[in-house]
């Protein structure tokens, strides 16, 4: 049997797997919630016309969830909400906080230097 190793960029990359299968698996949880919802109205005019004809209304659910989650994805990029997610991520990263103040760094010695050479 191969030994596994078990050191930290193995455990970050198993980690980053395990996310992305969340995210699959959260699709799947929609599904069977929406599925559960429409047994609640079952025994609605809705519902009975959505379960009578589940060759027609299975793909028009489709559809109207793959337009709702684009429209609400496209409200997400609109309202920068993504990039303030990236931004508030990457400021408590410690890697990167440190990077941003070697930037910092080099951006004031810059503008020092081309004081200088202005002056």
């Amino acid at each position: 049997m191969a030994k596994i190793k078990a050191n930290k960029q193995t455990l970050i990359r198993w980690k980053v797997y395990i996310d992305r299968a969340r995210m699959y698996i959260g699709y799947a949880q929609f599904l069977m919630l929406l599925f559960v919802l429409l047994e609640a109205y079952k025994e609605t005019y809705f519902g009975e016309l959505i379960f009578n004809n589940l060759i027609i209304s299975t793909p028009i659910l489709f559809l109207v969830f793959m337009v709702l989650s684009l429209i609400v994805g496209r409200i997400d990029t609109v309202l920068g909400l993504r990039e303030e997610e990236l931004r508030n991520a990457s400021t408590s990263n410690p890697v990167m906080r440190e990077l941003l103040t070697k930037v910092d760094e080099l951006t004031n010695e810059i503008r020092a230097l081309k004081e200088e050479k202005n002056s």
